[in-house]
């Protein structure tokens, strides 16, 4: 790796594309160990700037940087973000034509590309590998890489593939980035990705000053919702456990005047690009979502993460809640919980680690549901619909998804959730009857023209289009193509099939009899007791009522902090009276900042006894800074 170990140029760069003076946290040591050609790791909260630790040092290097990141969500959203800054950069991932991907590699061999993005699945491919061996790489950077240690809480198979990267790069060193690992994650990391000798760890305080950690325990946490984001305004994230629980949510807040959008994984992913861009652009305020949501979202301006239901890992809450203030304003995660919760979450256990034995008729099952022989498979892949899999040979969902995980582990089968499939569309009228339509929209008429100036045959086959080619032709952008397409769909006038994650199953190996399926304790017994203990935690989390939240965050995290935070709900309710007061007004002029009129049950701020906050308000109004007009309140200096 030739790069100039120059602090003056790193800045240079961080100024000409970012627009930020200084580096952050320990953003430049990461940044000189790696282009001192040191393998690095690099634990930095959620909202610590990741990015700017291999963007700047790759723009700073000779050749090309690889990412290696899960989600196709995040691929996209980096790769558009460099591009606004004019620096190049392409994703290869699954639900690109194999010509789409073959360009993007021939520009990175040939320096047209800065990065490239892949997800870890794409490595083991022999087309990758062909166009590697011909590439300039100056490092490799792993994001979320707690996903390689089968001591993280979200351990991807897949990720293993990373290491041998090196075999077929020797020499290049390796940048590990990731906002939740534990001490013995983070030594696994170094160890699953082979660091040198020389390889150096940074470590962030994972401490979030701005953020307020509450546990609310509420038998209603519907209405205590209702009451939380009618007390703190701004941009909200609420998480749910079931994709039912985030529709049901979403639809109950937008009855209550809240405006909600909802989003899981089951979405198409051009329904997911829409809603997402609708949150992140203001056009509504809530977010009810399950845990596909959130990884590569670039909204520093949420004040509010709500979980309804307690995640199974402090890893996962901790980064969840993690998307809030990430602009250093006060930010507010609040845990919802009740007695049922206990039982709900240690029902987890063995849904996420069935019997054996299940395990075994599951991969007994999937060969007669695949009508695959005995002895054969080896190298067949299958489209796979989990649904219709588990009525036919009546499996819960749940475990069954958990089972295909483990056989996944054990090299059985290899089970992917999310490869993406590209839209295509076929019209349905003739070319000749479609130039004589005159009731088309101008906009409509745009989108129709945009297709035919950019995609061949589309009259007598599907073919395969992607809506931001089509959106850039029209002058508009891809969502409104994607309303517009389902719009000439529902008059028939051609017919458009979204892009749509569809799960895979393959078989590295021959199917074998279901006695011979052995899971060792590396995979089971080793895994069960790890996350029964990451269970434990996240109770005791929830139980606790004498340690700091953020105290006991960071603790878990291998950080000691001797003093509390002074602004969750433990430390408020050790708060001596007068600074309680001093934080009610705090809170009050929080939620009157937005400079409309507000009723006394909107002035509730939580955490705070209603008392305290009734004598905090008469305060305010005494000293001036808020009247009172009817039966709202204002900040004095709104009101007309």
């Amino acid at each position: 790796m030739r790069v100039t170990n120059d602090d003056a140029r790193f800045r240079e760069i961080l100024r000409e594309h970012w627009g930020y003076g200084e580096f952050r946290g320990i953003q430049l040591d990461i940044i000189r160990s790696i282009a001192a050609g040191q393998d690095t790791l690099g634990l930095m909260p959620t909202g610590g700037g990741k990015s700017v630790t291999f963007q700047v040092p790759a723009l700073a290097a000779e050749g090309l940087c690889i990412v290696v990141t899960p989600l196709i969500a995040l691929m996209k959203d980096q790769v558009n973000h460099l591009l606004r800054r004019g620096i190049r950069a392409a994703a290869v991932y699954s639900g690109l034509s194999r010509d789409d991907i073959q360009l993007h590699l021939d520009n990175c061999i040939y320096g047209g590309n800065k990065f490239l993005y892949v997800s870890p699945e794409r490595l083991s491919s022999e087309l990758f590998q062909q166009k590697l061996a011909r590439m300039k790489v100056s490092f490799i950077t792993v994001d979320e890489a707690h996903c390689i240690s089968q001591w993280g809480y979200d351990f991807r198979p897949a990720y293993l593939e990373i290491a041998k990267l090196r075999d077929l790069l020797p020499g290049v060193p390796v940048l590990a980035l990731t906002a939740t690992a534990t001490p013995r994650v983070a030594e696994d990391i170094c160890r699953q990705l082979r660091f040198r000798d020389n390889g150096r760890t940074f470590r962030m305080s994972f401490e979030r000053k701005n953020l307020s950690y509450v546990v609310r325990r509420a038998e209603d946490k519907d209405a205590e919702l209702l009451h939380i984001l009618r007390s703190v305004p701004g941009s909200a994230i609420v998480y749910t456990r079931s994709r039912q629980g985030a529709r049901d949510t979403a639809r109950l807040l937008e009855a209550e005047g809240i405006t909600a959008l909802y989003y899981h994984a089951g979405l198409t992913n051009v329904d997911k690009d829409v809603r997402q861009q609708a949150w992140q652009e203001g056009g509504t305020r809530v977010m009810v979502a399950t845990n596909a949501f959130g990884m590569g979202i670039d909204k520093a301006d949420v004040r509010l993460v709500v979980h309804m239901d307690v995640p199974d890992s402090v890893e996962a809450y901790f980064q969840e809640a993690g998307r809030a203030g990430r602009d250093g304003k006060r930010a507010y995660a609040v845990l919802l919980t009740n007695g049922n919760d206990r039982r709900k979450l240690t029902q987890r256990i063995p849904d996420t680690f069935p019997d054996k034995d299940y395990v075994q008729r599951i991969y007994e099952s999937l060969s007669y549901y695949f009508e695959l022989p005995m002895g054969e498979g080896a190298g067949r892949r299958f489209e796979f619909d989990l649904d219709k899999f588990c009525r036919v040979f009546k499996f819960f969902p749940v475990p069954a998804l958990s089972a295909l995980q483990l056989l996944t582990r054990g090299g059985y089968i290899n089970y992917q959730d999310s490869e993406e499939s590209t839209s295509r569309v076929l019209f349905l009228v003739a070319r000749d009857e479609l130039y004589s339509l005159n009731y088309l929209t101008p906009l409509e008429e745009a989108v129709v023209q945009g297709i035919l100036r950019n995609y061949g045959g589309i009259f007598s086959d599907y073919v395969y289009i992607h809506e931001a080619t089509v959106a850039d032709a029209a002058g508009t952008d891809a969502r409104q193509v994607y309303e517009v397409l389902k719009g000439l769909t529902r008059q028939r006038i051609l017919h458009y099939i979204p892009r749509k994650a569809t799960p895979y199953i393959s078989y590295p190996m021959r199917r074998i009899p279901q006695e011979d399926v052995g899971l060792g304790p590396d995979i089971y017994e080793y895994r069960l007791e790890e996350y029964k203990e990451r269970i434990r935690a996240m109770l005791d989390y929830t139980e606790e009522e004498d340690e700091c939240r953020s105290r006991y965050l960071l603790r878990y995290f291998g950080e000691q902090r001797e003093e509390g935070c002074g602004q969750c709900d433990v430390c408020l309710s050790r708060k001596p009276r007068e600074a309680t007061l001093q934080e009610a007004g705090q809170m009050l002029l929080t939620i009157l900042a937005d400079g409309c009129p507000h009723a006394p049950t909107d002035l509730r701020p939580d955490g705070l006894p209603t008392e305290t906050v009734a004598q905090a308000l008469r305060h305010l109004v005494a000293e001036g800074r808020v009247v009172r007009t009817g039966d709202s309140y204002c900040l004095a200096s709104h009101a007309q």
